[in-house]
């Protein structure tokens, strides 16, 4: 990274890049939670003495008998024992503790680059709109949780599982652009309007893309559709509109509408790629990663179809290869919406001032 001279703008930059690996890492602990099937095991969200973990067996029971009130319990894993309980209850116990810690990381770390006068009056704004982003996905968590137990739902609804994950994507990449504003100066900027709207326009698409992601992991609807590159045989299935309501709650039409803005991506990104490749003037950083987007894409669009050929193959409460596949596909995809919004940043409008 190419930092301003400014040892201020320099500490608070990296200061917000510690905090966006920290949120990247939240992202992944997300994906463990909801493939290990996690997510329901702590029924309460206290604040502060849900820091600690249960630190006895009378402690233990008490947490076990208030998830056995559950619909999941009822419903998916009356056979739990309490060490089956353990294990789910601490991926989710660890994923709220890392949100606590990132917590931390921002509050301790405001208040020391506030005490070194490192903080400008131009940097405070965007920090307490992150600081809301963040209190309010804190809070879209707990909501998305609260969807799982009621009524007869095993796992959390998979509109507000795709709540949950796009406002957490919307906070890395709020803080990623606000870190790049103060690391990366303004000789790395090339301008060119026609690549910026292709830039724009995969953006937008990849948007969706990541809603009809977690939606297909909220639904677990890979399996529904193991095949490729049809869907179980047909290339357009019928009934994929029927309702309204189909277009986020019926399995195969969210299958073919993920698949069919994931082609549409890797044509774009691909473009995209050719333009960059012919545009004549090509800063160092711009340079050193113009290749990324379509090597992630590719990538990407591989993991998809793996993921997708191994859905039979999962077996309940057991890391399997569909499990291995779906995390990296979750990965990939952070790391290519973070690379699309660098370039965004570094690629602006003919006409367009740099702050």
């Amino acid at each position: 990274m190419v930092l301003s001279p400014s040892s201020g703008k320099k500490a608070v930059a990296n200061w917000i890049f510690i905090g966006v690996g920290m949120l990247v890492i939240q992202v992944v602990l997300g994906g463990i939670t909801r493939l290990t099937g996690s997510g329901l095991s702590i029924t309460e969200w206290n604040v502060v003495t849900g820091a600690l973990p249960p630190l006895n067996e009378q402690q233990w029971l008490a947490e076990f008998d208030k998830y056995k009130q559950t619909p999941q319990f009822h419903l998916l894993n009356t056979d739990f024992t309490l060490s089956n309980f353990k294990f789910i209850f601490f991926w989710e116990w660890f994923h709220r503790l890392w949100a606590r810690l990132i917590a931390v990381v921002f509050v301790v770390g405001f208040v020391w680059l506030v005490a070194k006068r490192y903080m400008k009056a131009s940097m405070i704004k965007p920090l307490l709109i992150l600081f809301l982003l963040g209190a309010m996905q804190g809070a879209i968590g707990w909501i998305m949780v609260k969807s799982g137990l009621t009524d007869d739902m095993v796992y959390v609804k998979p509109v507000k599982l795709a709540l949950h994950f796009v406002f957490a994507l919307v906070l890395i990449c709020y803080a990623w652009w606000f870190g790049l504003e103060l690391a990366v100066p303004a000789t790395q900027i090339t301008r060119n309007s026609r690549i910026r709207n292709t830039n724009w326009l995969i953006i937008v698409v990849l948007f969706f893309q990541l809603i009809y992601g977690a939606l297909m992991a909220g639904h677990k609807a890979a399996s529904a559709a193991p095949t490729w590159p049809t869907i179980n045989g047909q290339w357009w299935p019928h009934f994929l509109f029927a309702t309204p309501s189909a277009l986020v709650e019926n399995k195969i039409t969210v299958h073919f509408i993920h698949r069919g803005l994931a082609y549409l991506l890797l044509i774009a990104t691909l473009v995209f790629t050719y333009r960059l490749y012919r545009h004549p003037h090509k800063p160092a950083l711009l340079q050193k990663t113009i290749l990324w987007p379509s090597v992630l894409i590719l990538v990407q669009v591989a993991l998809g179809v793996c993921t997708v050929l191994s859905s039979p193959y999962i077996i309940p409460n057991h890391w399997v290869l569909f499990d291995w596949l779906a995390q990296f596909h979750q990965i990939v995809a952070l790391l290519y919406l973070l690379l699309m919004v660098w370039m965004l940043f570094l690629i602006r409008n003919t006409k367009q001032a740099v702050k």
